[in-house]
């Protein structure tokens, strides 16, 4: 074990008001943290923690990249909504969150306005169902998400395999935490001095991958569940990691995450895909921090099969949208200048406000108002 991992359960009989009341006798100390996932800061709002302890304290929370359909890069977007408006023997298939977002000229429900055959899927395996019932039409399922998905898309690409099913293909654009987390370390306009980590996708990767942000940078990190206990708790070890200037990473969700993770998970994941260099949206070029199709399984791969090149740049033009300061925390919603007139839910000018877990939309939804 690195030696700045730490091992500790929540204590699941302490309330909300004793854990305000213990940070309000920590030393005062400026701070900044970031909530690496969306729905930390979704339970951050809701449960009023912002509203209430942050402001009464000199703690800052910051919304990170955790959000996987606001940092799909639009150019995928948009070649995958393109083709499916041109070939008609394509159902497109995507998640709920991913389907109004829209690339630099179409949206996935764009798409289908202008008559392209686009369903929404609950589960990856919803595919292999549509491919049996239709197998005149090539099923083309647009695949994102971090670690917590990525083992059900193995699982379905590895039945599909098994059972001979031809007319199923994967568009793959996921992303992985640990890379993106190193951008943030190593942009030194962020001045982090620690993290919320991603509860979800910890069960999938375990405690040991962060030992690194104790180790090299140095910064305290805490694994959390997503009520607003967790959160609370989380805020407290990082503000004490602080103070006494011993940063180690600490898992409070022990009950979900282990110290290596899910192995069978790790395993099926490994088995259909390679590491690969990804295309964050607002954020760039990430050497290492997505997946491809490993060869053995190139038939289910959608860019290979329609000849889709992979995202080199950026192509969302929202005038001057600042989505990408927003994912990276340079900035809140609040500073952006078209939050809450131009760009509402009703109508999105980035992802940020698309995605329920997207920061401006938790924002809105929540109240926060200029």
């Amino acid at each position: 074990m690195a030696s700045n991992t730490l091992h500790s359960s929540r204590p699941d009989l302490i309330s909300p008001e004793v854990l305000y009341e213990l940070l309000r006798r920590l030393p005062v100390t400026e701070a900044r943290f970031m909530e690496v996932c969306g729905t930390h800061t979704v339970t951050i709002f809701r449960s009023g923690i912002r509203q209430t302890i942050l402001r009464e304290t000199n703690v800052e929370l910051i919304s990170g990249p955790g959000c996987p359909v606001c940092v799909t890069a639009a150019s995928e977007i948009d070649q995958v909504a393109q083709l499916a408006l041109e070939n008609k023997d394509i159902i497109l298939t995507s998640y709920g969150d991913l389907f109004k977002v829209r690339g630099g000229r179409l949206s996935f429900a764009e798409s289908r306005e202008k008559g392209a055959d686009v369903r929404l899927v609950i589960s990856p395996l919803d595919n292999l169902n549509l491919a049996r019932k239709l197998p005149n039409k090539k099923i083309l399922f647009f695949s994102t998400g971090f670690e917590t998905t990525q083992p059900g898309i193995a699982h379905t690409i590895l039945m599909a395999n098994e059972k001979g099913i031809k007319n199923f293909l994967v568009y793959v654009s996921h992303k992985l935490i640990i890379p993106v987390l190193k951008v943030l370390l190593d942009d030194s306009r962020l001045a982090l001095d620690g993290f919320i980590l991603p509860g979800h996708v910890s069960t999938i990767i375990g405690e040991e991958p962060y030992s690194f942000i104790a180790d090299v940078y140095k910064k305290g990190a805490v694994i959390a569940g997503f009520e607003a206990e967790d959160v609370l708790y989380a805020v407290y070890h990082l503000l004490r990691m602080k103070i006494e200037n011993k940063p180690r990473v600490i898992n409070i969700y022990r009950g979900a995450v282990r110290r290596f993770g899910n192995k069978r998970a790790q395993e099926i994941i490994n088995e259909v895909f390679d590491i690969d260099d990804a295309y964050w949206r607002g954020i760039g070029l990430i050497k290492n921090s997505g997946h491809r199709l490993r060869a053995k399984y190139r038939d289910f791969d959608a860019s290979e099969y329609f000849g889709l090149e992979r995202a080199k740049h950026d192509e969302h033009q929202f005038g001057h949208c600042r989505c990408g300061e927003v994912l990276l925390g340079l900035i809140t919603p609040l500073e952006c200048q078209y939050f809450g007139n131009a760009c509402k839910p009703e109508n999105p000018l980035g992802a940020c406000m698309v995605s329920s877990e997207g920061s401006c939309s938790t924002y809105y939804r929540y109240g926060e108002r200029k």
